[in-house]
């Protein structure tokens, strides 16, 4: 299977996916133990929630599980936020603090599958980010990304439902943040701008706006969309109903942004 699947669109927006894919190759499988095979930490039906929300976005989307590489990550293996219980380029444990691995990957894996996984993800979306710029002179990420919204090791209490992050405004041009933060303000949903999740590697690493290059994450909490939270994690379709006109028009705005 490819680490990734792109969808080609016209507009100046690319949506990024790289944590709702469910593939484990089976000589990786064979190494997780009961609790990392229940992938619990996937970004749970993020393509169906931005599935047709606007004409002519373009998705570049992992087909890869996360417990296998982080392509969410810096592939130096850097903590994006020092200090702070959160999970590696390879994850060892869950969300929950709890092992994934009946024998914990080592440098060597690790290598592998940045080759085999991580690098050929961003290769392609280093692709679009280039063919999306050469047709309109900039380029807006999005990176799409969804969590539950009680866990302790992570944060305290309750994730609001929207969680938009910049790195506090570094990683997108001032107007596309306010942009995001107003139409979230009228949601109706609950709502943070670079609170706890301020933007991963990808956001942090592709938004260059001197560049014409801006980058936005958008971390959801899945109460919003999920029928639960907990396993068999179904997508509901009343829940969706409400949130994906507030997507719909944030995309919109992005997509009509003038530098």
């Amino acid at each position: 299977m490819s680490p990734f699947e792109t969808l080609q669109g016209s507009g100046p927006v690319i949506l990024g996916q790289p944590h709702g894919g469910t593939f484990v190759p089976d000589d990786i499988a064979a190494n997780l133990n009961e609790n990392g095979r229940l992938l619990a930490d996937t970004d749970w039906h993020i393509a169906n929630l931005y599935e047709g929300v606007i004409p002519g976005l373009t998705v570049v989307r992992a087909t890869f599980h996360r417990y296998v590489i982080d392509a969410n990550r810096d592939p130096s293996g850097q903590s994006l936020y020092p200090g702070q219980n959160t999970t590696g380029l390879v994850p060892l444990t869950d969300f929950d603090n709890q092992d994934i691995w009946n024998e914990a990957p080592g440098e060597a894996e690790i290598q592998r599958r940045l080759a085999r996984f991580h690098r050929p993800y961003h290769q392609a979306l280093e692709a679009e980010i280039a063919r999306i710029k050469a047709l309109h002179g900039f380029v807006i990420v999005y990176d799409c990304h969804s969590i539950r919204s009680r866990i302790p090791f992570l944060f305290d209490g309750t994730l609001p439902q929207i969680n938009i992050g910049t790195d506090r405004g570094a990683t997108c041009d001032p107007r596309i943040e306010s942009a995001a933060y107003n139409l979230a303000l009228s949601s109706g949903f609950t709502h943070v701008l670079n609170g706890r999740f301020r933007g991963g590697w990808t956001t942090r690493h592709y938004g260059k706006p001197e560049k014409n290059v801006h980058a936005i994450q958008m971390e959801i909490a899945q109460s919003a969309y999920l029928e639960t939270e907990n396993a068999p994690f179904s997508y509901s379709p009343k829940k969706a109903a409400k949130l994906r006109p507030v997507l719909s028009d944030l995309l919109n705005t992005l997509a009509e942004f003038k530098p």
